[in-house]
């Protein structure tokens, strides 16, 4: 199989890479993460100028690709950046969520989530989750022909940003039951909803909502009631591709930094890379960030296989995404010793990015024990 990226993306790649390098230097994301937005509406348009929002969707959906080495691309180079922008919530998990279940009306939101003049969020996680995807409390009752929703989300990823959101409920069912859980599409200023943005250690922002009797039309359930589930598996796996690529991405940038630092910073008289024992660390650090990179590219080329297979590629690829980049922060920091820790030098804020990222969707052991389970589902 050829994994070479299409001349297309190889070019949308540079134009992403060069315009991060130039406009988005370190000292500019620092500034961005210290608004209260969280996010500089100016380069969100430029973003979304430059195709990199568009391209994380389908033609159908309103954008111009799609699929996983789309969002490989996209991602990796938003990881060399540190970008905080919310591709990620909106174009991809609230936008895949919307895509595959909603019916023609809420499928009119897609273009202007492509073109970037709506941002959308996903609202899924609670406090009590611990990464389990059928795991809802938030519940969804009916009343009359609508629905009124009670309970709380958490780490909404960019929610005091978003005008609307993509929120998870339990309609029916135990609380872990993959069966009753419905999607609703709720806008950020319905009556009763409440929202609380904070921001992260690593320099995003995140919020807490809370549903107080919010009261929705029938219009707003997305998809089938109580048949969430599937929506919901497709979404996150798509953020699950994403998060691996802006990891490598990150992974890449904490690499070419300790490289440089090898070969300028100098001890008894010579650049302390010439060191064997240090070789030898940088030597097993660049062949760990390779097996990244190719866990990966099998991620994105199983993205559109059936379930079992998809669902493996993107677990094995979280599992080792989680462990390597834990790993690559440590060793970085390491090798760069003391100065390794300091705020004014971006490798500790891509150390923080790194241990961010096992953290979403599902860290390192939690996507180990799934699977294994969904490899026993596979050979029953």
């Amino acid at each position: 199989m050829n994994f070479e990226h299409t001349e297309e993306r190889r070019m949308l790649a540079d134009s992403l890479n060069r315009f991060i390098a130039e406009r988005y230097g370190f000292e500019t994301r620092n500034k961005i993460a210290a608004t209260n937005e969280g996010y500089s509406p100016e380069m969100w348009n430029h973003f979304a100028e430059l195709g990199a929002i568009g391209v994380l969707m389908r033609e159908e959906d309103g954008g111009f690709g799609g699929a996983g080495f789309d969002i490989a691309v996209v991602f990796e180079a938003l990881g060399r950046g540190l970008v905080l922008e919310p591709l990620l919530a909106s174009a991809v998990l609230a936008g895949e969520a919307i895509a595959s279940a909603g019916n023609e009306s809420q499928r009119d939101l897609l273009q202007s989530i492509a073109d970037g003049s709506t941002i959308a969020s996903f609202a899924h996680d609670e406090p009590d989750t611990h990464y389990e995807l059928a795991r809802v409390g938030l519940t969804a009752q009916r009343e009359g022909d609508g629905w009124v929703l009670n309970g709380v989300k958490s780490v909404v990823p960019q929610g005091a940003q978003a005008t609307v959101f993509v929120v998870s409920a339990r309609s029916s069912g135990a609380i872990d039951d993959e069966a009753g859980i419905s999607l609703f599409l709720v806008p950020s200023d319905t009556a009763g909803l409440a929202v609380r943005g904070t921001p992260t250690i690593d320099g995003g922002h995140v919020a807490e909502l809370s549903f107080n009797g919010v009261r929705l039309g029938a219009d707003a359930l997305l998809g089938a009631e109580g048949k969430g589930f599937s929506t919901l598996e497709r979404a996150t796996g798509r953020g699950i591709l994403a998060l691996c690529a802006e990891a490598l991405g990150a992974m890449e940038a904490a690499k070419a930094a300790t490289l440089d630092y090898l070969r300028t910073r100098k001890q008894f008289g010579v650049p302390i890379g010439s060191f064997q024992a240090l070789q030898h660390r940088m030597a097993d650090l660049l062949l760990e960030i390779e097996q990244a990179r190719s866990a990966v590219i099998n991620a994105a080329a199983a993205l559109d296989a059936d379930r079992l297979t998809r669902e493996r590629a993107l677990s094995a690829a979280k599992m080792s995404i989680g462990r390597i980049g834990a790993l690559v922060a440590e060793e970085c920091i390491q090798l760069h010793g003391g100065i390794g820790m300091t705020w004014e030098l971006p490798l500790a804020h891509y150390a923080k990015r790194l241990v961010m990222i096992d953290h979403q969707l599902g860290d390192e052991d939690h996507h180990l024990e799934r699977y294994i389970a969904l490899g026993r589902q596979q050979a029953a």
